[in-house]
């Protein structure tokens, strides 16, 4: 919005719900469509004081600090080099990201979708110019390759490639001017997110949310639910925008406390546990059959315990079969000593098919001292991981983070009851897994029996990794 034009109807209401915690006033400037200088005194008015960005107090130097960035210095000390501050090399390097070039005088060309304005002089900045595109369409003209473009205007290949991809003219040619317009268009900002606009899609996310999946599992989903419809598609990069930048918006206030973590950053990771003492008796993994590692042959479980508060002292038995991660949450109501957790594994456990018990991987907790036992009742060989190598059993400890949505750290774990368990169970059972295909645990385990299943109206097929399950299980 230009000095002296008047702001949009209802531009102020949408700056003050964009002006979150944390959100500088330009951005919910840009979001409102209005200058950085109204919404500073309408952030004022409200009783808002907020940093909301600085001007280039010199042209010059930062024209200097700009050349700097693009010829590969860091931004702070390209900025310190000529007098400035670290902070403003940072600031710099951050308008030459958004934008074509950081400085205001430039090059105006006509084209046939309007006026496109490109500094010539300009540093290369993080995207491309388009002084570098006209270089890519004469060196395409030339019939020269990706990799070969790419070495020319120093740019990774990957780059050229989508270069190419995106900004190409209908008729498959490329040239510079078109291709500028078209990112200069995609680059307009403020934009309305997909997922603020009302409609079946953003129901179907939040639908999707509040089930506790996973923005990755939803998007992939989309994609197989509706493999014709490019309407009901979105990135899992944008479901998070929408529920983290509150500029961005459009889930923040239907979808709290969605994700599965809870957080936005992940933590450190923690310092090793003391060494615990060995349990007697116990098969090392390095003994247990080789084809329990490549997952071609079905009933081979991973299990651990999942720690509720120290107050309760209470805890779960978790099971994960690692061909299908189907989950078995064992509620352990008198405690995790050996012999409490021995006796509520092996009903679970013996009740499974035959085909479907054969091993069952473990850490070396004292919990499973009484292994001998349950190898024994249950009718299952019981091997032991390596101390402090919890990758040997990467399908349990991923299915535990995911339990961890449910059950979160420092809880009393002994208020759940077995239905609760059931239905948690249920419910993880069918959320889409990558590593399936996008299928779910049960559908996963339904076609590894022969059992048809059905999704978007086609049938659906097992991953070419788990194919050989099925095999083995329709075969007597």
């Amino acid at each position: 919005m230009g000095r002296g034009q008047r702001a949009p109807a209802g531009a102020r209401e949408v700056f003050l719900e964009a002006l979150g915690p944390g959100v500088p006033i330009s951005v919910a400037a840009r979001v409102a469509g209005v200058s950085r200088r109204t919404g500073v005194g309408w952030a004022r008015a409200a009783g808002v004081s907020r940093p909301s960005g600085r001007p280039v107090a010199d042209p010059a130097r930062t024209r200097e600090v700009a050349r700097l960035i693009g010829s590969g210095a860091a931004p702070g000390r390209a900025a310190v080099a000529v007098g400035l501050s670290a902070s403003s090399g940072r600031y710099v390097a951050a308008r030459m990201a958004a934008g074509p070039g950081v400085s205001p005088l430039g090059l105006v060309l006509s084209g046939q979708a309007g006026r496109v304005e490109v500094d010539v002089d300009a540093p290369p900045g993080y995207r491309l110019g388009w002084v570098e595109r006209d270089r890519i369409a004469l060196a395409r003209a030339r019939g020269e390759g990706v990799r070969q473009i790419a070495a020319g205007i120093g740019r990774s290949p990957s780059t050229v490639s989508r270069e190419l991809s995106r900004n190409r003219a209908p008729d498959g040619e490329y040239r510079s001017l078109p291709a500028e317009q078209k990112a200069q268009a995609r680059a307009q900002r403020p934009k309305r997110p997909k997922l603020a606009r009302e409609g079946p899609l953003r129901d179907r996310v939040a639908d999707g949310l509040r089930d506790k999946l996973s923005p990755e599992q939803i998007a992939a989903r989309l994609r197989l639910e509706h493999p014709e419809d490019p309407e009901m598609r979105v990135c899992h990069e944008t479901i998070y925008q929408a529920i983290y930048v509150q500029a961005r918006g459009g889930l923040k206030r239907e979808v709290e406390q969605a994700l599965r973590r809870g957080r936005a950053y992940r933590r450190p990771r923690r310092e090793d546990g003391q060494r615990r003492g060995r349990i007697p008796g116990m098969v090392p993994i390095g003994e247990r059959p080789p084809d329990v590692e490549d997952r071609a042959v079905p009933g081979h479980w991973e299990g651990d315990l999942l720690m509720g508060s120290a107050a309760s002292n209470s805890a779960i038995a978790t099971l994960v079969e690692r061909g299908s991660r189907v989950t078995l949450p064992v509620r352990l109501p008198d405690g995790h000593t050996a012999d409490k957790v021995c006796d509520a594994l092996i009903p679970v456990i013996a009740a499974l098919p035959d085909a479907l018990r054969r091993s069952l991987t473990w850490d070396q907790g004292k919990e499973m001292s009484q292994h001998l036992r349950l190898a024994e009742q249950a009718d299952i060989d019981v091997y032991f991981a390596d101390p402090h190598s919890p990758w040997q059993r990467g399908t349990n400890e991923n299915t535990n983070g995911l339990l961890r949505q449910y059950f979160p750290k420092g809880t009393d774990l002994s208020v759940h009851t077995e239905a609760d368990l059931a239905d948690i169970a249920a419910q993880l059972n069918r959320r889409p897994r990558k590593t399936l295909g996008w299928l779910t645990p049960a559908e996963a385990y339904a076609l590894m029996l022969g059992i048809p299943v059905t999704i978007g109206g086609r049938p659906a097929q097992l991953p070419d990794t788990l194919k050989p399950l099925a095999q083995r299980c329709v075969d007597p």
